[in-house]
């Protein structure tokens, strides 16, 4: 078994007990692999492993990645997007997460139109109010939602979050609890459920499950730790680590 396997078993067993204790079923779980900074090469023994869904937050490395992976993955972006980049990512992504503005969304919507599909989308909710972090305002995306659901070719299938840092993972568990209540106040709006809450990465997957995660991003417990980078790009990617 290889290192990548053993990282892969670990993190499954981790999850499997996230949801033995909340009472919920294993695969109600997805487990994402964010492959930031990691070859093709890497990708492919990855999806060799089992893994199909991956996150990637930087365009420019994605566009030269993506085409040289596995034909059958699931690719999401799920970094700060510029909405310049609103095209790219509409034409090489299955979903966008971190939407983070109605300004974007629009963006992503007419990019839609143009190339003629449905845009699934997760709304970026910077819970903690972090000045760091991009993300809607809970009560402002509340204010707009009902806005950002008009755009007809944008599909919201749920809300997103990045936790801030913390040694116990305790301490973050309010940060998840409050996007899944928010999630339901937005539901209740909808009058339809939003079926995706993705949340929790390496350090505090276990919490993120047990609050209602249907999404966990991974990047370092999966794939080791990532070369630092000094590109211009460094700065947007800095909180969607895995």
């Amino acid at each position: 078994m290889s290192e990548l396997e053993e990282n892969l078993a670990r993190i499954r067993a981790r999850m499997d007990a996230a949801c033995e204790r909340s009472g919920r079923q294993p695969d109600s779980v997805r487990l994402m692999a964010v492959s930031k900074h990691q070859p093709p090469s890497r990708v492919a023994e990855a999806a060799a492993a089992g893994l199909r869904l991956f996150g990637e937050n930087r365009m420019q490395e994605a566009k030269v990645k993506i085409p040289q992976s596995p034909g059958h993955l699931e690719w999401h972006f799920i970094g700060h997007l510029q909405s310049n980049k609103a095209r790219d990512a509409v034409s090489l992504f299955r979903v966008v997460q971190g939407v983070d503005s109605l300004a974007l969304a629009m963006e992503l919507h007419k990019q839609a139109v143009k190339q003629a599909r449905s845009l699934p989308v997760l709304l970026e909710v910077n819970v903690a109010g972090e000045s760091s972090k991009f993300g809607w305002n809970p009560d402002r995306l509340l204010a707009e939602f009902l806005e950002l659901n008009a755009l007809s070719r944008l599909e919201v299938h749920g809300l997103m979050t990045i936790a801030p840092y913390a040694v116990d993972p305790e301490r973050v568990r309010p940060v998840f609890r409050r996007l899944r209540e928010l999630r339901d106040r937005c539901s209740d709006l909808l009058g339809a459920p939003l079926p995706v809450l993705s949340m929790g990465m390496s350090g505090d997957l276990e919490v993120a499950i047990e609050e209602g995660a249907t999404l966990v991003r991974v990047g370092t417990a999966l794939f080791g730790e990532r070369p630092r980078r000094t590109d211009p790009d460094a700065a947007t990617e800095a909180t969607e680590a895995g």
